[in-house]
């Protein structure tokens, strides 16, 4: 965290001191005693001017102070004498320390850098081969304050493998122990606050925001890393840029200007700035004169504290500023202690027994530490305390100076092996023997437990806070935390756009049901669009719908699928219930016909339609329709293979015997008397059952070919139905299934012919009628199966060929067999050898055709 709070202004105004007296803060940045500890604080800060005119390697002056970094200093001076002072650690031995200004500078930070390595009790750093023996002034560094200063810090006390341990550098970069050993921070590296970023982020939706950082090291990695772990959770980032760290030349205005431009037009409502102090100083002054729109301003730690930025006025009006701050216990103790020590300061007496002790070298003396700390004097300084200390935005900096000291204390007691009794006699620890013990190491501050984790870091929560602006400056509200997991207290929570949060998104959000359909550059630039029945939309970040499973479906814009039903012909359907009904009435008018046939077998009506052939062909008819029982329920492999071959074996039974019939009808009236005698006797008889017999066999064969080369099979359809999954008997051939139709067709077909044209004798009884008719049934049926099976939905054609069968037989019935019932029961007189027969009754030894009129001729 680069640059703690470094107050610009003047003493009186800033801490509501008074002018006119001479304190001696400075000669108390030192205290003697075995073991050193250096620090490193910004207690000043210098006109940039001076820096940028700088020609000759002169030293640097910082006219203007810092109370945050005395207030740092202070932490310091408090936790060593907490040590002394106390029994737990170090037990009788005592610390001491050398505090140095660092002006916020890197090159100011050079000087009490060398110093510090410089050969105890001397200003001379020699140049050794090895330094394992070498002892310098220091036995640990506390501080920088700002990861810019760590980075050359960090290096240089690494040389020496002497411990720095930092209470503000959070750059990732000093993690790397290869180029950093020597390094640790009592905070998170930067990565930990910006993963909590992140959260916060999508815990708002926004999606659309720019991302600035100051133009140096910090506010350049602190951008990359949130760039990778923005672009990992689908945030884009509109605009990225990096902020000028001062104003002071016409080129970095320029820049600066640019950079506001580029935010505006990105048209973003959220800006995450991750910069120094001194930068987002820059940018909101800027901002404030070319009254940039007000924004959503996530903050880093650097600037969110900071009187720099939180002074400039019209800042209330440049929108909603909240970020994470690193979570640390307060210290009770430390206002009463910062206010004694500034007391004391102001007592000629004290300061007269720190004037004679033995002054350091001349360039560096006591009264070289902070020359601006000692031109003033307290006034009201309680009041003062009390605004600054108690209002809850610095104490978490506090306590990380405090806990640094805690932790080198920890482990030279750890280094010297000491107990309750003491520590025992040894010689000197050298700081890389420190070292040894700061790896990995577990202490304790103000009651907190602490361990450097393997890159020197501490884990630390951070408190979400928020800006509110009752006054001059705000205050601090927390409004949520972050140890891994985000938890926000929205009711807390005010915005400037209201009560409502602001929105930050490119496109809306798409509803249930749709994907993004990116357009441009940005993923978060989309349409939405709609996803088809059969897919859906399995995370609200999805360009494309995911196809469902061959089991499941869904239907438009769906979010899951759903398994699919087994769809078939069911037994409980109303088509399979009407059918059963038609089956009843064809079977029942069957069976009905069949037993009046049997019953009257020898009278010549039943004699002349065949006899016992007509009563086989009435069982077959049955039989046949019987068949359609084999279609309804679930499909299996044996009732898909039997269904053809029981529907039309049957069938063929029963069309033989007709076509019988018409051919004696044919010969008898076609052919001489003479000829119709011989042939009556192959139409009848043992031969008439060898034709019906030859007719089946060669049905059978048909079938049994059909089931060896095409049988039909299960099968499971997952297209043809958009929620469910057809089960059907898939015919693997449509020629060889008209294939197995064509003897019955060609059965029907001879009967038909040899009918149709036939003329019927004066007197005699129209035997050809009702078998034309009934053949015309049967065609009329067939004929008009083919087209609506080649065109019904796969779903309905088992219903279709069950009421093919059904009509087929009740045709039957209808034409030939029902009126010849009529005039069994109805006409009985007429049930007469001559009617039916044509000759004397003496003369009749067989059945023979049949028919319903007695005149006329079937035309």
């Amino acid at each position: 965290m680069p640059g703690l709070t470094v107050l610009g202004l003047g003493l009186a105004a800033l801490l509501g001191l008074g002018t006119g007296a001479h304190l001696c803060l400075s000669q108390q940045l030192k205290m003697p005693g075995k073991y050193i500890l250096g620090g490193l604080f910004p207690l000043g800060l210098a006109e940039e001017d001076s820096l940028r005119d700088r020609a000759q390697p002169r030293g640097i002056v910082c006219p203007r102070f810092s109370a945050l970094g005395l207030f740092l200093a202070m932490a310091l001076k408090m936790a060593v004498e907490e040590i002394n002072n106390g029994s737990a650690l170090l037990p009788g031995l005592r610390l001491g320390y050398d505090l140095f200004d660092t002006c916020s500078d890197p090159m100011a930070t050079m000087k009490p850098s060398l110093m510090f390595l410089a050969k105890e009790g001397s200003r001379d750093i020699a140049a050794y081969c090895d330094y394992t023996q070498y002892q310098p002034r220091v036995l640990a560094v506390i501080g920088p304050h700002s990861s810019e200063l760590a980075l050359i810090t960090g290096k240089f006390f690494s040389f020496f493998l002497v411990p720095q341990v930092s209470f503000g550098a959070s750059m990732e970069q000093l993690s790397n122990r290869e180029a950093f050993p020597s390094f640790f921070r009592t905070v998170p590296n930067d990565r930990v606050q910006l993963q909590a970023t992140v959260e916060l982020l999508l815990a708002f939706g926004w999606n659309w925001v720019a991302a600035v950082g100051s133009d140096d090291e910090y506010g350049r990695q602190g951008l990359s890393i949130f760039s990778g772990l923005a672009n990992a959770r689908n945030i884009c980032i509109a605009h990225e840029g990096l902020a000028p760290l001062s104003q002071a030349d016409s080129l970095r205005q320029t820049q600066m200007m640019d950079l506001l431009h580029q935010v505006n037009r990105s048209n973003v409502n959220v800006v995450v700035l991750f910069a120094s102090a001194r930068a987002a100083q820059a940018l909101f002054h800027h901002s404030i004169r070319y009254n940039l729109l007000p924004k959503v301003w996530v903050a880093s730690e650097a600037w969110l504290t900071s009187e720099l930025v939180m002074t400039l006025p019209g800042m209330a009006q440049m929108g909603t500023v909240l970020g994470f701050l690193q979570r640390g216990p307060p210290l009770p103790a430390f206002p009463r202690y910062v206010e004694s020590r500034l007391a004391l300061a102001a007592d000629p007496a004290f300061c007269a027994t720190l004037d004679a002790e033995q002054p350091g070298p001349e360039e560096l003396g006591a009264n070289r530490r902070c020359p601006q700390c000692n031109d003033v004097a307290p006034h009201n300084l309680s009041a003062w305390l009390q605004q600054n200390l108690s209002a809850g935005q610095l104490h978490h900096q506090i306590f990380a100076t405090y806990a640094a000291v805690y932790s080198v204390a920890q482990a030279l007691h750890n280094t010297l092996g000491c107990d309750a009794a003491g520590c025992p006699e040894q010689e000197r620890v050298r700081p890389w023997q420190l070292l040894r013990s700061m790896n990995n190491l577990s202490f304790r501050a103000a009651g907190l437990a602490l361990r450097f984790d393997g890159s020197g870091s501490v884990d630390m929560e951070y408190d979400l806070k928020l800006w509110v602006w009752r006054g001059p400056r705000p205050e601090f509200r927390t409004v949520g935390s972050f140890d891994g997991r985000l938890r926000l207290q929205r009711p807390h929570m005010c915005w400037h756009t209201g009560d409502k949060a602001p929105v930050s998104q490119c496109s809306r959000q798409c509803r249930e049901g749709q994907v993004r359909r990116v357009k441009g550059f940005h993923s978060c630039c989309y349409d939405c669009v709609d996803c088809r029945a059969g897919s859906y939309r399995q995370n609200p970040d999805d360009t494309i719908c995911t196809l469902c499973a061959q089991d499941q479906w869904s239907p438009e814009r769906s979010t899951r699928c759903f398994p699919r039903r087994l769809r078939f012909l069911a037994w409980g359907e109303p088509a399979v219930l009407l059918l059963l009904l038609l089956l009843g009435l064809t079977l029942g008018l069957t069976l009905a016909t069949l037993g009046l046939f049997i019953r009257g077998r020898r009278s010549p009506l039943v004699r002349a339609s065949g006899g016992l052939l007509a009563c086989f062909g009435l069982a077959c008819l049955g039989l046949a329709c019987l068949s359609v029982l084999l279609f309804p329920g679930q499909p299996r492999p044996a009732s898909c293979l039997a269904q053809q071959p029981l529907a039309l074996l049957p069938l063929t039974g029963c069309l033989s015997t007709l076509l019988l019939q018409a051919v004696e009808v044919l010969v008898e009236s076609e052919l001489p008397p003479s000829w119709a005698a011989r042939l009556h006797g192959c139409l009848r008889g043992p031969r008439a059952w060898l034709a019906v017999l030859l007719a089946l066999l060669l049905e059978a064969a048909v079938c049994s070919w059909y089931l060896v080369v095409f049988p039909p099979e299960v099968t499971k359809d997952w297209q043809v139905l958009p929620t469910e999954v057809l089960v059907h008997c898939r015919v693997r051939s449509w020629p060889s299934f008209g294939l197995v139709h064509a003897t019955n067709a060609a059965l029907a077909f001879l009967c038909f012919l040899g009918t149709f044209l036939v003329q019927s004798r004066p007197g005699r009884y129209n035997r050809a009628r009702g078998l034309t008719f009934a053949m015309l049934a049967y065609f009329i049926t067939w004929v008009s199966f083919v087209p609506i099976l080649a065109n019904v939905h796969l779903a309905h054609q088992p219903t279709v060929q069950m009421a093919a069968i059904l009509l087929c037989a009740l045709g039957i019935l209808a034409a030939f067999y029902l009126p010849k019932c009529y005039l069994l029961l109805q006409q009985p007189q007429l049930n007469t050898a001559e009617f039916f027969l044509g000759a004397d009754p003496r003369d009749v030894r067989g059945g023979g055709g049949g028919g319903e009129e007695v005149q006329g001729s079937h035309g």
